[in-house]
């Protein structure tokens, strides 16, 4: 029997999606969950932003294009490095963990050295997580690898599939945020024994219900009005454009429809344009709101505001978003993709349609907007999803790696 350790687990967490100056939304739900986490032992993070020669005046063509961001800052008092790596856009990606790793590995050596890091926690399998395998092995420690659903796309590519295969079996444990997404890399051929379902949880401090028509007189809308909301980054795989294709139909039965459209440009790219062209199309200017990103005190009174929640999406790992909203009182309707139906697993606190399903998805949106839902039972089921008992399970399984 192994004695239990008294080393206290010191984890640098690894990932390229984390928020900065310049990107100040993007991997949100890494930050809320590993700060969480660094409120009971020490962790740095180091996440890397990719750098090609002359990509400044790629961005003269395309603004939102890798935006700067410091060498390092300070965010609730943990440290934050980002350090540049060489990724040649579009081309080669199959190359981006070994340049990831090489790249960092003079900053990781200081790190080692100054932080005395114990454990790596990387986020996404790849590139991230077959770059944090390297620089574990480099420096003799342990590495946990969360997955987020990148993973599916990844799997298919014929290039990149050996590099995530071989990132996953050299983990010494691994997070996926849904069971959906342990099945797929189990069917990789992943051992099912050193993976651990811990879904992302929802910070009830910060989203909670508000009083919903003061919340409508403040964004201009009226009582009478039906509204439908989405938040995430404006790209294809949210699937706005779903819901917009639909809106037209959905207006003939609810003429006081209305969408906001919460989000703007991602890693993953920019629709904003193709969107808001989709909209002038199919002369939906009088029904649809674009309103930007949002931080989470703003972001609770839109949600707030509105009666349903929509997600369209194509792929998700586990979308915080989804109780996010429930934990401001309303229903969702989502696709049945990744973790999203069991994030909604009873009709009290939404719908799972069919990605696809255009005539389904339509009709589950009508029937959301004429159900009387009972939202202290939403509620109840986002805070029951908060992130205490999911932090609990991460400590104690940083803490088995420092045995």
């Amino acid at each position: 029997m192994k004695k239990k350790s008294n080393i206290l687990p010191r984890l640098v967490v690894f990932s390229t999606l984390f928020p900065n100056p310049g990107q100040p939304n993007a991997g949100v739900f890494i930050r809320e969950r590993m700060f969480r986490v660094g409120k009971n032992v020490p962790l740095i993070v180091v996440s890397p932003i990719a750098w090609f020669p002359g990509q400044s005046l790629i961005r003269r063509f395309k603004p939102h294009f890798r935006p700067e961001a410091p060498l390092q800052e300070i965010q609730d008092g943990v440290m934050v490095y980002h350090p540049r790596f060489f990724s040649i856009p579009v081309f080669f990606k199959w190359l981006d963990g070994y340049f990831l790793a090489i790249s960092t590995y003079r900053l990781m050596k200081r790190l080692k050295q100054e932080f005395n890091f114990n454990i790596i926690d990387s986020h996404f399998a790849y590139p991230d997580g077959f770059a944090a395998t390297l620089l574990a092995k480099w420096f003799s420690v342990p590495i946990t690898i969360t997955l987020r659903g990148t993973e599916i796309r990844h799997s298919k590519s014929r290039t990149i599939r050996p590099f995530l295969v071989k990132a996953l079996n050299s983990a010494s444990k691994i997070f996926s945020v849904s069971n959906s997404l342990k099945k797929h890399v189990v069917n990789l051929g992943i051992e099912k024994n050193k993976i651990t379902v811990v879904g992302n949880g929802v910070d009830t401090e910060k989203f909670y219900p508000l009083e919903q028509q003061i919340m409508r007189e403040k964004l201009g809308l009226n009582k009478t009005e039906k509204v439908l909301i989405t938040v995430g980054g404006l790209v294809e795989r949210k699937g706005f454009h779903r819901v917009l294709e639909i809106m037209p139909q959905l207006i003939k039965k609810s003429p006081e429809l209305k969408y906001l459209i919460v989000g703007g440009p991602s890693a993953e790219g920019d629709w904003t344009e193709k969107l808001q062209r989709m909209v002038k199309e199919l002369k939906l200017q009088n029904y649809v709101q674009f309103l930007g990103t949002m931080p989470p005190a703003q972001l609770k009174e839109v949600l707030s505001a509105s009666d349903v929640f929509i997600l369209s999406t194509r792929n998700e790992g586990w979308a915080n978003v989804i109780l996010e909203a429930m934990a401001c009182g309303i229903p969702v309707v989502a696709t049945d993709v990744g973790g999203n139906a069991e994030v909604i697993n009873n009709e009290d606190i939404g719908s799972i349609v069919p990605f696809g399903d255009k005539q389904q998805l339509k009709e589950s949106i009508e029937i959301s907007l004429k159900k009387d839902w009972n939202k202290d039972n939403i509620v109840d089921y986002a805070q029951d999803n908060s992130w205490d008992n999911r932090v609990k399970t991460l400590l104690s399984e940083f803490k088995n790696l420092t045995i």
